[in-house]
């Protein structure tokens, strides 16, 4: 018996804790992607800033490919060659002398708050395990990086969280001050917050937050699974800033669609690991390194990083002749295609109505808290890809500001 596949199934078969929308997608090409009735959609979502090269690049398809044939998996008990390139890449091109390579950046960093942990208690003392966060922060599922998350809607409900984790607002620096002391064993942060409303730290708290992680002799960690790897415009987010962290996590768009992670850090930091601390059975795969590694090459050239800035002004340009006409967004954020549109006070709470009108003209944007839609398109999106989908979004705006 063949089963019929349809969104119905999902309710029936899927565990109960997504809400995904009533087509389903079954083909994707650069920023297209067509349902099971051939309708095709504009993709201004790129699956959370995953795809940043759209669906299905040739050179990306190519390497799978040819890894395919060669060598899928062998566990950690060995290494393999494409791991090796790719952490190497990662390596020449940011701060970081070594790599950990897991599946996903919930993964990611939980091995970096894990070190951070277990380097302070290593190096300095047993009680130096505080781990400061801030409020809107979002660093994965797993119960630790819920915790460490900064949104209480996302680990409540699961019994008791692990201690010494506190929020303190972002942006603000004397909020650190007051909390920061020599049991803090980390200060973990999103250069630019991604589920929290796409919110980009300030220079002087970034640089502030270093100085004091440096007088108290704790670790700066910057979560840039969604704002890395090409998204706001260079190759990590924390080269804008003039300042270098201690650790680093990346994921989503370093595999552009395949699972992988990496967590970055340095010889010093590294020097207290050894083997049996930490592992992954996956992480460093064969197959998701290749691709990584092809990725890489293509995210980290001046063409794709310079066109960020250029995509970003088309997209904002196109955003205001809807809001000319509707009046319905108050301001941008984010960097690069990391791109928020906050929508105005009478449209509050409704980020998920223009989500979902959305799908029906055909275009494919995503939400960051309730009064923020988001933009994470391919980030080699054709200027004929933004302009046809933004009218269908326009069609979209219209509906949602007359309902």
């Amino acid at each position: 018996m063949t089963t019929k596949i349809t969104r119905e199934l999902f309710d029936k078969v899927i565990l109960p804790v997504y809400a995904p929308a009533q087509f389903i997608p079954v083909k994707g090409q650069g920023s297209r992607v067509w349902d099971q009735h051939g309708e095709d959609y504009i993709d201004f979502a790129g699956g959370i800033a995953v795809n940043a090269l759209g669906h299905c690049h040739p050179r990306l398809v190519k390497a799978l490919q040819e890894q395919s044939e060669k060598l899928w998996h062998v566990s950690n008990v060995f290494t393999n060659e494409p791991a090796l390139t790719l952490a190497q890449k990662l390596i020449d091109n940011t701060f970081a002398d070594r790599v950990f390579f897991a599946n996903s950046g919930a993964e990611a960093n939980e091995a970096a708050f894990k070190l951070a942990r277990y380097y302070a208690t290593e190096k300095y003392s047993p009680y130096k395990t505080k781990i400061i966060s801030f409020y809107q922060s979002f660093h994965g599922r797993t119960f630790f990086t819920v915790s460490v998350g900064g949104q209480a809607k996302y680990s409540d409900g699961f019994g008791p969280k692990p201690a010494d984790i506190v929020h303190v607002p972002f942006n603000n620096l004397d909020a650190v001050k007051a909390i920061i002391d020599d049991h803090t064993c980390a200060v973990v942060l999103e250069p630019v917050q991604g589920e929290g409303g796409l919110t980009s730290a300030t220079p002087e708290f970034l640089h502030g937050v270093r100085e004091l992680c440096d007088q108290y002799k704790a670790l700066l960690i910057f979560d840039e699974v969604q704002c890395g790897m090409g998204r706001t415009g260079s190759l990590f987010t924390y080269q804008q800033y003039g300042i270098t962290p201690d650790i680093l996590t990346s994921a989503k768009a370093l595999g552009g669609g395949f699972p992988i992670s990496a967590m970055l850090t340095t010889n010093e930091i590294a020097s207290v690991m050894h083997p049996g601390v930490h592992g992954t059975t996956y992480g460093g795969n064969p197959l998701a390194c290749a691709v990584g590694c092809e990725a890489f090459d293509i995210i980290n050239s001046p063409e794709v990083l310079e066109g960020v800035q250029q995509r970003r002004a088309i997209f904002i340009e196109k955003l205001e002749e809807i809001n000319d006409q509707f009046k319905v967004f108050r301001e941008y954020r984010g960097k690069g295609l990391l791109l928020g549109a906050e929508l105005q006070p009478q449209f509050h709470d409704k980020a998920r109505d223009f989500l979902n009108v959305a799908t029906e003209f055909k275009v494919m944007i995503l939400n960051a808290g309730t009064n923020v839609l988001r933009f994470t398109p391919s980030l080699i999106i054709s200027e004929n890809e933004i302009q046809e989908g933004m009218m269908r979004f326009a069609k979209a705006v219209e509906k949602v500001v007359n309902a």
